[in-house]
């Protein structure tokens, strides 16, 4: 039998609670939860003798792991994990896996969410525009990527993707224009939307210089990460640009600075809040909870994201 901490700072439904006990239970382990807690040394106490972690955006540190010397497994519900400390985990010799594509579709109906509401100028009764026949470009063409191309098709868009880790087939089977330089998916889409992972390649990397290349009117979508938006840059284009709108549920830490200076130009949700519906929020816990099962199973590391 394992020990199994469900630690949620921002708690999982009770829906979504109630059925990952359920299913590890039902491989014999024993399941413990953590929930809106406050102090990290309520962290500490409870990983000191648990096997295996399920989180959400819950920091999980070296000193966290260092808490925990029977710790084998974390699973992150959600498709992002740099929550979690990658090399305290390798060196440590715990597995961290992420629950790919299960919020995918939540968070591309945010994009669109949000994006109509920003072009019918805030439903405020006056002229807004519509996304028939715009162009919009998708940065990033994994499961929310593509779930992204499939609703922006529904509007009659005109799609355009770059990943470089994507296979052409893949493109050609969601139906959309490959560009595989950066430049050219800026210059083209009026619409661009952000699904990268925050690291060494991406940070800072979304810059004046880049934003600069868009078409008039452009609108940058940004439900990835805070941290691959250069907010210096960022100014700079509102200065530069007055056509352009910036729409996140990634608030920059300037934020204050740009509702200030150009308002009605942007909107940030209160709080990162693309998983949060009932149908992701019960998909990405139950794979959480399936993916432990078969890593004390069979061993399966099939969504290790760490070396």
């Amino acid at each position: 039998m394992k020990k199994v901490l469900i630690a949620t700072e921002k708690p999982f439904s009770k829906q979504a609670s109630d059925g990952i006990k359920a299913l590890l239970q039902e491989k014999g382990h024993e399941v413990r939860t953590l929930e809106k807690y406050t102090d990290v040394n309520q962290l500490y106490e409870a990983v000191a003798d648990v096997n295996a972690l399920i989180v959400r955006s819950d920091l999980i540190t070296k000193e966290v792991m260092a808490h925990a010397p029977n710790l084998e497994i974390v699973v992150r519900a959600g498709a992002g994990y740099d929550n979690i400390d990658l090399n305290a985990a390798t060196q440590k010799g715990i597995v961290v896996e992420n629950t790919p594509g299960q919020n995918s579709n939540a968070v591309a109906e945010l994009v669109f969410g949000m994006t109509v509401m920003y072009i019918r100028k805030f439903f405020d009764g006056s002229t807004g525009t519509e996304l028939l026949g715009k162009k919009i470009g998708i940065q990033g063409f994994g499961a929310v990527g593509r779930c992204v191309a499939r609703i922006a098709k529904g509007f009659g868009m005109e799609v355009y993707a770059l990943d470089t880790f994507v296979p052409e087939e893949v493109f050609e089977k969601a139906g959309v224009h490959q560009v595989k330089d950066i430049n050219e998916l800026y210059k083209t889409c009026q619409f661009i939307s952000l699904h990268i992972p925050a690291n060494s390649e991406t940070v800072k990397s979304i810059n004046f210089e880049l934003l600069s290349k868009m078409p008039k009117n452009a609108v940058l979508i940004n439900t990835a990460r805070a941290e691959v938006i250069d907010e210096e840059g960022l100014i700079e284009m509102f200065e530069n640009r007055e056509d352009f709108g910036y729409i996140a549920d990634v608030a920059p830490k300037n934020k204050d600075l740009i509702a200030e200076r150009f308002p009605k130009r942007f909107f940030f949700t209160p709080k990162k809040c693309g998983a949060q519906t009932s149908e992701a929020n019960n998909n990405a816990g139950l794979a959480a909870a399936v993916q432990i099962n078969n890593f004390f199973e069979s061993g399966d590391k099939k969504y290790q994201v760490n070396l």
